[in-house]
């Protein structure tokens, strides 16, 4: 991400040459101007200001659909329009009721770009089931997105909030909230984690959402968590249904469809999985340094040459048989094979506080959250790479860290390990986290060391956890897969299930949770598949028992 005090005032090449001719082309077909308002006040967040100025300009000169008008906070339609902060920035406002607060930066440059295009449009492009929800709306909906432009889950349902907006403007308006730009409502709204919506001043979502169940939440006024379609979706008949858009689901993809494999990906959240929250990778081959979104935008853009993706769907159900039938929030698939590959989820304390304050100073990512907490004081606990890698990422922005940790011993690999002196943490060994406490948001842990049996209260503004993961296993229960006894997914060494045309691949197995072991386990799938549904080994298991017999 391009740092804010850094931003360059020429809009010459700013976007890259190719980009550039792309987005040209692209622009020229679109049969609407987008009439854009930049309210600004000098003094006020001036870096800021550039900063937004500079990236609706680089657009401008792109296109003379993009029509830029700046205006002082002072003038009369800031009144009018209720724009009070600057920089916001007003998007067609005689059609919509749309707003940015803040500079479209680093990943909300993707959320700008494609709302460009859908106001350029004047189309929403949401799917029918969920154009069908939104048309439930009977009541004005005031939506408030809170992002960061270091997340990149935000731009997801930063989006799917300005189709909403776009298909019924006449009852949904939205204010995107960046939370660097604006930490006072962030305060307000104890939005402390990202990306965060509110739908008449109630939370209806904490976290990406397909875009299916961000429109129910929004139609219900109350966080969804399953999705019933109104129509029956297409059925996509192949050879092999992927679960997952990790590591190891992408790999495989690739490894599959090269194979000859008709295969999807289906992904419910972002894709990438725990990488695209890595702040930088440092073991990956070919890579010295590589920031984990890049690798994950790499490793999508080369499975989208092989596999179709099918992003923002939830498989909801699997019905083994001779014919696989997977039923997802959207279609339903008839394949020959399933792989999982639904990887783990952060793994929480469960501690008193811990989930009242999740979101309001409780965090588990610290590249979605940690630019709120520079110059604060957080902690950070656990022993282990993820730990150390995000107790290193929230010094390096600024945030004074303290490590806490169980053990006398770092459990990190001895590069990063070493890392913490050398950057000043002071690490509280010995010590765990007996409870988070804060009235609206965090102010003080309460720690206790197990050698000494001490007590003590530590004042901290935010706790970053990073104890591990715990496997995404639930769609396996529910289909009847055996697990281990630690709860992965049981699978043999060609990473067959108990079930016939089942398969699992990744951090849902269990192992070392590196992204090199999750690709090799993906393309070890991905084979053996193939194998099987070439020569299947059952059909020699029945001769041979019929011989036998």
């Amino acid at each position: 991400m391009p740092r804010r005090e850094n931003v360059s005032s020429r809009n010459e090449g700013f976007l890259g040459a190719e980009l550039e001719k792309q987005l040209k082309e692209m622009f020229k077909g679109l049969p609407h101007s987008i009439p854009i308002y930049l309210f600004t006040r000098k003094g006020e967040n001036d870096i800021l200001n550039q900063a937004a100025r500079e990236v609706i300009k680089a657009f401008t000169q792109l296109s003379s659909k993009v029509e830029l008008k700046e205006l002082e906070l002072s003038d009369k339609r800031a009144k009018e329009w209720k724009v009070h902060g600057s920089p916001t920035i007003v998007f067609a406002p005689d059609r919509y009721s749309i707003r940015y607060l803040g500079a479209p930066y680093g990943e909300e440059g993707r959320t700008f770009l494609e709302m460009l295009i859908l106001l350029g449009l004047q189309m929403s492009n949401l799917s029918e089931q969920s154009i069908n929800v939104v048309n439930k709306i009977d009541a004005p909906r005031e939506i408030k997105v809170f992002v960061s432009p270091t997340c990149p889950y935000c731009p997801d349902q930063a989006l799917h909030a300005v189709k909403a907006a776009i298909e019924k403007p006449e009852l949904i308006s939205l204010q995107i909230i960046d939370i660097q730009a604006n930490p006072d409502l962030a305060t307000k709204y104890s939005a402390f984690s990202v990306p965060q919506v509110f739908a008449n001043d109630i939370l209806i979502a904490q976290g990406a959402q397909p875009e299916e169940l961000f429109v129910s939440s929004l139609q219900k006024l109350e966080p969804q968590t399953i999705f019933i379609p109104d129509i029956e979706g297409e059925t996509i008949e192949t050879d092999l249904v992927i679960v997952g858009g990790g590591p190891a689901g992408l790999a495989a993809g690739i490894y599959a469809v090269r194979s000859g494999l008709k295969t999807a990906v289906v992904e419910r959240g972002p894709l990438g999985g725990q990488v695209a929250t890595t702040p930088i990778v440092e073991n990956y081959p070919g890579f010295t340094r590589v920031p984990g979104k890049t690798l994950v935008d790499i490793m999508v853009s080369h499975a989208l040459e092989y596999v179709q993706i099918f992003q923002g769907e939830e498989v909801l159900e699997i019905n083994p048989g001779e014919t696989i039938e997977v039923k997802t929030s959207r279609r339903k698939f008839l394949t020959r094979a399933v792989m999982l590959a639904t990887g783990a989820t952060y793994r929480h304390l469960g501690i008193p506080g811990e989930s009242r304050l999740s979101g309001r100073g409780v965090s588990y990512c610290a590249t979605c959250d940690g630019t709120l907490f520079k110059g604060k004081r957080v902690v950070v606990v656990g022993g282990g790479n993820s730990a150390v890698t995000e107790a290193l990422y929230l010094r390096n922005i600024g945030v004074e860290v303290t490590l806490v940790h169980r053990r006398d011993t770092l459990r990190a690999q001895e590069h990063l390990a070493r890392n913490i002196p050398l950057n000043d943490i002071p690490v509280l060994w010995n010590t765990e986290v007996k409870e988070i406490k804060g009235r609206e948001r965090v102010s003080e842990v309460i720690l206790y060391n197990n050698k000494t049996g001490e007590t003590k209260s530590l004042e901290t503004d935010g706790v970053f956890i990073a104890i591990g993961y715990n496997p995404t296993v639930d769609l396996a229960q529910k289909t009847g897969i055996e697990l281990t006894p630690d709860g992965f997914i049981k699978h043999d060494s060609h990473h067959r299930t108990n079930i016939r045309g089942i398969y699992s691949a990744g951090d849902v197995e269990g192992g070392y949770k590196q992204i090199v072991t999750a690709i090799g386990q993906g393309t070890e799938a991905a084979l053996s598949i193939y194998e099987d549904l070439s020569h299947p080994y059952w059909e020699a298991e029945k001769d041979k028992e019929q011989k036998s017999a």
